[in-house]
Order: structure tokens, then sequence, then C-alpha cells
């Protein structure tokens, strides 16, 4: 049965775009990135189209100058990168409906600041923001630009699971949905009987206090996660309500996605409860032949030699130096895990070898499906892609900025659309709700961040007397566990 996608926009506060070399294209406006105006503009495109979510990939630190790869980063503008956090009040101001999903790191923001800034984003959006959560993409530049050890893959994980716990007690418990009174006559500005002290002991965190910002619309930021490794998935199954996916082979997309869903229900969650969105790029035309010769164009400025550097940078691994008729075999790398174990077969797919392993990235990106055709043959394309997967979705990315959105909102979104793949209007006010329906804005009951309220069992500690718990928003069917 035919069902409404959820649709994403992905992108990066930075020139290089997510197809390389593709800033150097005369009609690409990635290069505008640090101009205020073409966030603005795009945002506005984005949400009166009526896609859920803008996205903001991100992560610290810099290449190493004298590493081989280093001055092909830097023709395919791969080291500039600004904060996105800082645009998206403003992104916000300028649009009504559309989501804004930011990236942040466990091991470089501590969950003390970066709850307090996500939910003063929560309030500024109304209810717009989500936190894509990442360990630490890049890690090993960014363990470089701070000065520190690089941490293992698996304890960066671990270190997650302990940021994660403390971030939803802050979020989830501090403040009871009535402690803010505001009343000028009585002088009575909060319940201070509602106000609760969380006290959080763990192995990586530690924390006597509460939120000092009142509850927000969400309360909780919409929680993304991407990484297929097996702490990945672990992490997405216990804590994730969007998951974002490589693409590439179906059966393998599949394959994570019904692991992830079965340890979802291992948590007492629905194994419905969260949304998969696929990594995607969108080549179209009103003919087939007029899109492959644009893919054409894009693949001309790409290289094989700004893939490796390009999964370098995530995995640490040199493809160059490696037999390009071989496969990868059991490589370990406390980087990007997921990048590896992406090309490392299963029982129905075989291993990929590392030469195709280099052209897989040249022709598709870190994300590894491009869909192309005219409008009809793409919903084709889709619907068997999403029919073979069951994914809830795609990250669109642009190989130019706007032109593949024009291209996205003018050509493919009115035929999906007649086809049910997309939604006429998005739902509620919230991101949450975009995702999964009118009256869902706060995290359902099943989650672990909702055990955090106050008046459950696992609420740590107050500060004043405990009150009833805040009653539930209503939750869809779909969201029950059985």
């Amino acid at each position: 049965m035919t069902k409404p996608l959820t649709l994403a926009i992905f992108q990066q506060l930075g020139p290089a775009g997510t197809s390389y070399g593709s800033w150097r294209h005369p009609e690409n406006t990635s290069t505008d990135y640090l101009d205020i105006d073409h966030w603005v503009e795009l945002g506005k495109k984005l949400d009166a189209a009526g896609f859920d979510f803008l996205f903001f990939a991100d992560a610290y630190g810099s290449p190493d100058a004298s590493d081989r790869f280093f001055d092909i980063r830097v023709s395919d503008a791969n080291i500039g990168a600004a904060d996105p956090l800082v645009l998206v009040s403003a992104i916000a101001a300028a649009t009504k409906n559309l989501g804004i999903v930011v990236t942040a790191s466990t091991t470089t923001e501590k969950p003390q600041s970066l709850t307090r800034r996500y939910a003063t984003l929560d309030h500024l959006t109304k209810g717009r923001i989500g936190w894509n959560i990442v360990t630490g993409s890049g890690q090993a530049a960014s363990a470089r630009l701070f000065g520190e050890p690089m941490i293992a893959h698996d304890k960066r994980y671990e270190i997650a699971d302990d940021h994660l716990q403390l971030s939803l007690k802050l979020w989830e418990g501090s403040w009871e949905d009535d402690a803010l009174v505001i009343d000028k006559e009585s002088g009575l500005y909060a319940d201070s009987t509602k106000l609760h002290e969380t006290h959080h002991d763990g192995p990586y965190f530690k924390s006597d206090g509460f939120l000092t910002v009142p509850p927000s619309p969400q309360r909780t930021p919409l929680l993304v996660q991407a990484g297929t490794s097996g702490p990945g998935k672990d992490f997405a199954a216990r804590y994730a309500e969007a998951v974002f996916l490589a693409g590439g082979d179906p059966v393998h997309v599949a394959a994570n996605i019904a692991d992830i869903r079965r340890r979802a229900v291992g948590y007492g969650r629905a194994s419905d409860s969260i949304k998969f969105l696929i990594g995607a790029g969108f080549v179209t035309a009103p003919t087939e032949a007029e899109a492959l010769a644009k893919r054409e164009v894009m693949l001309s400025y790409s290289t094989k030699e700004s893939a490796a550097a390009f999964y370098a940078t995530l995995t640490g691994i040199d493809l160059l130096a490696l037999d390009p008729d071989k496969p990868l075999g059991g490589v370990r790398t406390e980087q990007g895990q997921s990048s590896v174990e992406r090309f490392a077969g299963s029982d129905d797919v075989a291993p990929a070898t590392v030469g195709e392993i280099i052209e897989d990235y040249r022709r598709n990106g870190v994300n590894g499906t491009i869909f192309v055709g005219s409008p009809t043959q793409i919903a084709d394309q889709v619907e068997e892609f999403i029919d073979a997967t069951g994914a809830d979705g795609f990250a669109i990315q642009p190989y130019l900025v706007p032109g593949s959105y024009d291209d996205y909102i003018d050509l493919l979104l009115p035929e999906f659309r007649a086809r049910g793949l997309a939604k006429q209007s998005l739902e509620g006010t919230t991101l949450r709700e975009h995702l999964f329906g009118e009256g869902h804005k706060r995290l359902p009951a099943e989650h672990t961040g909702a055990s955090h309220r106050p008046g459950t069992a696992g609420t740590a500690g107050t500060a004043g007397t405990a009150g009833t718990a805040p009653t539930d928003d209503r939750q869809p069917e779909s969201l029950e566990v059985a």
C-alpha cells in the first residue's frame, strides 16, 4: 500500500555540497553558505514545498596538511565549514512549518549546555527543532583539533548513552507541565514544588541541578541518528525516532532496517516507532535523455581521487593504497565503521572490492543511492525501492543548490503527490507531529526518555515535592507497545 513519505533535505554549512567538486558548477550557489539570505531563501522554498525538515550535517576538525589527500580536499572545498546551529533562528523566523534538524556530537558537547541550547531553539522554532546525534563525525580530525586522543568507536557509544540519559532527564524531568505560572497579580512566576533537580552520577557525566529553560513545545527535540555498526544500531533502537541510512543495495538496506526494528522491540518500543530515511540524490528532467545528460555533467566533476579522499576522511582508510580487486575483508576502523560495513556484504550480497567502493563513492557519494530519469521513471524506481526496503522516506542530497531542489519541487513532487508518495500537507505544528501525526508533540510513553518525567519510576531526584506525572499526549496506535 502506498504511503506518504517523510522527505528531508540534506545540507551542510559549507561550500562543498554532496557531489565532489560540484561547487565549481556555474549554477551552484553553495559557495554562498556564509550569506544568511542564502539560507533564508532556501528555507522559504522548502517550507512552501512542504518538506518535513531541513537537515544539517556537521563535524568539527580539519584534515592534516601533511595528509596525502589534503590538496584534493581543498580543491573539492571539503575544508570549509561553519556552525549551522546559529542559523536555526533565522530560518525558523522566515518559515512556518519546516522542521530543522542540526547535528551535534556527544563527545564535543556537554549535556548541560546542549540541552539548554536545543530547549531554547525548540521554543524559538515553536517545536520544530531536532537533534541529529553523532558520537564524533570525522573523529580523527576532531580529536586533533581539540588536542585530545581519539576515542575508540565503541567507547564513543558508551559516552553517547550516558549523555542521552542525562539529557533526557534534564528535558523531561526538570519542570512539570504546569510549573510555569506567570501570575503577575499574585507575584507567582513558577510553582517551586513542581521544579525537580536531576541527580546523575554516570560513568562519563555527572550533574546536580535542573534545566533552567521552561518546558518547550516538544520538551525533547526530535531524536535523529545515523550509524549501522552494531553499537550504532543498538543506540538507534533505544533512542532514535528517525534514522538516516546510506542507500545502495536494497537487500542490505532492508536488512539494516529490519535489524534496528527488531532491536527496538527489545527495548519495549513498537517496531514502527522509528522512521527510516535513506540518503539519496534525484537527477530528473522532463525526459530520460535530459536526465541522463544532467547525470553525466554531475559525474564530470567527480574523480576517483576525490572519492577516496572523502572515504579516508570518514574512515581513516586509504583505499588508493589497497588492491582494487580485493574486498576490504575484516578491516576495523575506530572512525566511520558504518562506511566499512556498508560494503561488507551479507549472505545474499557479495562484499564489494576496493575498486568498487571507490567507484560507488565517485558516482553516488556517501549515501549511495541516485535516482535518475523522468518524473514517471523516478516515481516507479522509488516505489520499487520502498517496497523492497520498508524505508519511510529520503534525506535528499543536492547536486546543485538550488537547482536540484527546483527540479524536485517542480517535476517530482507533483508526480509523487499524484501517487500518494508525498504528503499533501504536514500534520501538526511540531516536527515530531510532522513524522508521527497531529497530537504527538512529546516522546511516546514507551520511549526511555518518558521514564524521567516527574512521578515516574525513572525520576532521579527532586528539588521540591514530586507532583503527578504529566499526562502524555495521545499516542497513535502504531506507537503502542503490544
